[in-house]
């Protein structure tokens, strides 16, 4: 079938990279040596995750070529999904990985060639960002980079100014082909969950379908409108050139999926993986070279979908019209 040959090819380019250590040193690190990776925020089931698939080496999705050697626990006291996991995932680590904490993330700094900034509470990224700067270390920032956009481009100047290599993803990105050539239109799908501490509330979970569009079609949209029923929300997104994608949203679970309409009446059916392994290849060729897969304008663009989106659903459903970042890079 096309879709596993697609889903294959995509697991096999980062495989390779991951598995070989390709990519040119740069001073972030050197290519023979294992890149050494510090946590900050241990209230994320994906501190877990990632520190399994890069320091088992017996996982049949291990990731080689990096560790994780030190945590900075965080936390937040008001966010209950924080509060009520930390102590698990702190102790799971400590104990089942050996994972070493530091009182502060600054700690990490001299142990750390590149960071992992996994925090659940969005109200915390100023400040956990900017300290975790001062390292002068490659930095992933788990999706969502931020709460709002505001703050989402004010961490991006800030990162920037300091010349810190940086980015930020869902995992729903990866496990498939990027960009697809002669894709007139597309539509993702995945679960609608929203809680409290997230001002933008599809920047909890709704951004993982959103990044799966934009993974299969690219930046360009300039226009959005989203409606929502007791069990769904339907966001509707226009791109510059004509195309036009839908995100469903299904109210709280759902799997992930996506159909792709290609340009002479084909339409697919693709599986989209939720599984960490291609994004944590990524996270390492990106500690290696420093250079970030996802373009900076992309990242925040998806923060001007989001940020119309729920305008738009503020005022009915109506449409909103957005400037694209595309046509500036």
């Amino acid at each position: 079938m096309e879709t596993g040959r697609r889903v294959r090819r995509a697991w096999s380019a980062w495989g390779l990279a991951a598995f070989i250590g390709l990519g040119s040193a740069t001073g972030h690190a050197q290519q023979s040596a294992e890149l050494r990776f510090g946590i900050v925020g241990t209230d994320s089931t994906h501190a877990v995750e990632f520190t399994r698939i890069l320091n088992d080496g017996m996982a049949k999705d291990h990731v080689r070529g990096g560790r994780v050697t030190a945590a900075y626990r965080g936390g937040s006291a008001t966010l209950s999904i924080s509060r009520d996991r930390i102590v698990k995932i702190s102790d799971t680590l400590m104990h089942t990985w050996s994972i070493p904490f530091v009182n502060s993330i600054s700690d990490l700094c001299a142990t750390s060639d590149a960071l992992l900034l996994l925090s659940v509470d969005v109200s915390q990224r100023m400040k956990e960002v900017a300290e975790a700067a001062r390292c002068g270390k490659p930095i992933f920032i788990d999706k969502p980079l931020a709460g709002s956009l505001e703050d989402a481009v004010a961490l991006s100047k800030l990162l920037d100014e300091r010349h810190i290599p940086w980015f930020s993803s869902s995992s729903l990105r990866y496990g498939h082909e990027q960009h697809l050539q002669n894709l007139i239109g597309a539509e993702t799908w995945g679960p609608g969950k929203f809680i409290d501490g997230f001002p933008l509330d599809l920047t909890y979970y709704g951004i993982h379908s959103i990044e799966s569009i934009f993974s299969l079609m690219g930046p360009g949209v300039v226009e959005v409108a989203q409606s929502r029923t007791a069990d769904t929300d339907i966001l509707r997104l226009t791109w510059g050139d004509g195309r036009i994608g839908t995100v469903r949203l299904i109210h709280p679970e759902s799997t992930y999926g996506a159909l792709l309409f290609h340009s002479g009446g084909k339409a697919e059916l693709l599986n989209l993986s939720s599984e960490y392994a291609p994004l944590v290849g990524q996270i390492l060729e990106f500690a290696r070279t420093g250079k970030s897969p996802i373009p900076e304008h992309e990242t925040l663009e998806i923060f001007k979908v989001m940020a119309a989106a729920q305008k738009s659903l503020g005022r009915d459903g109506a449409s909103i019209r957005i400037e694209s970042s595309s046509a500036k890079h």
